[in-house]
């Protein structure tokens, strides 16, 4: 049964909203820090970049190792 888009999806469809609202506020209450947030983003996005890649990375190659463990185990479970 359909819950109306309020699944556990739904947090995560909320939360640019709740992010622009926090930053709303704080330009409201200090717009010299907001307007530095709003500069340093992209240099602290780039920055943590390649450690996403890296983290992409190490979870492709333990996927594979754990595939290759498990691989008797599922000839086994399909014979």
């Amino acid at each position: 049964m359909s819950d109306g888009g309020t699944g556990p999806t739904a947090p995560v469809e909320r939360t640019p909203m709740i992010k622009f609202l926090l930053f709303c506020i704080l330009l409201i209450l200090c717009w010299p820090l907001a307007l530095i947030a709003l500069v340093l983003y992209p240099i602290v996005w780039l920055l943590t970049l390649p450690f996403r890649i890296v983290g992409i990375a190490v979870t492709g190659v333990f996927d594979i190792v754990k595939a290759i463990f498990l691989f008797p185990v599922r000839i086994l479970r399909s014979v």
